[in-house]
């Protein structure tokens, strides 16, 4: 499904991302760990072809296809989505209109889910505007229930969620990487940033990494990674990786 080779990502001609080496399989999940400001973000963006990430080396192939130079609304017509962790409010947009745009404007089906997410009542207001955390994650997954992605990335989904929105938001972003079918049968992936680890009692991912001073230092299982951090912290990661480098 994706393939990053030798990435290095430059920010207003500071690099932010050096030498990131990353396979996500076709129906695989995998999460995303590191402290902040450790290039996590920066990554997703880069992936979906946010302007202002300048690829200086390397390259993205998604599906098969280059699209390293590919501008970003090429690359969500491909099959790329994205959660943001902190998205904009759009003064003048209705949520419901938007899902229309990009469900081709099929009304039934964008009533059952935003029924399955508790945003009904939201269709008709500004995106964004006035919602409290919870629902503004609620309608980030909802647009990407609308939109169907075949590749997925999730910017702390449980950032600023209680837990009974939590609980709705992991059960549907679990069903939009198809961990609710049997193993041979999924086809979507998936590439979450996670803090907590919260998101892990609602899916199982198939492997974790932890990204540091703008490399990743770690591949593994998700839980053993993160109970590392939890246990020791990133420092632990870090000698553990300039170890393995001597």
């Amino acid at each position: 499904m994706l393939i990053i080779e030798n990435l290095h990502v430059e920010i207003e001609g500071k690099e932010i991302l050096h030498d990131i080496n990353l396979h996500i399989g076709e129906g695989e999940t995998h999460v995303l760990m590191g402290p902040n400001g450790s290039g996590k973000t920066t990554l997703l963006r880069t992936i979906m072809g946010f302007s202002g990430n300048k690829v200086t080396k390397g390259s993205i192939i998604f599906k098969g296809r280059d699209v390293t130079d590919l501008p970003l609304h090429e690359r969500s017509r491909y099959g790329m989505g994205i959660m943001f962790q902190r998205p904009p409010t759009i003064s003048g947009l209705k949520l419901g209109k938007l899902l229309a745009a990009t469900s081709g404007n099929n009304p039934g089906a964008i009533a059952i889910l935003a029924e399955r997410l508790g945003m009904t009542d939201f269709l008709d207001r500004d995106i964004n505007a006035n919602f409290s955390g919870g629902e503004i994650k609620r309608s980030e997954v909802l647009q990407l229930m609308v939109q169907q992605p075949d590749f997925v990335m999730l910017d702390e989904p449980e950032s600023g969620v209680d837990l009974e929105n939590i609980s709705i938001i992991g059960a549907e972003i679990a069903k939009l990487v198809e961990k609710d079918r049997h193993i041979i049968n999924r086809h979507k992936s998936g590439l979450i940033i996670t803090h907590t680890g919260y998101i892990l009692n609602y899916l199982e991912a198939d492997a974790g990494h932890m990204l540091c001073e703008g490399e990743i230092r770690c591949h593994g299982n998700p839980r053993e990674i993160l109970k590392v951090i939890k246990d020791k912290g990133y420092r632990e990661c870090i000698e553990c990786q300039k170890i393995e480098k001597s």
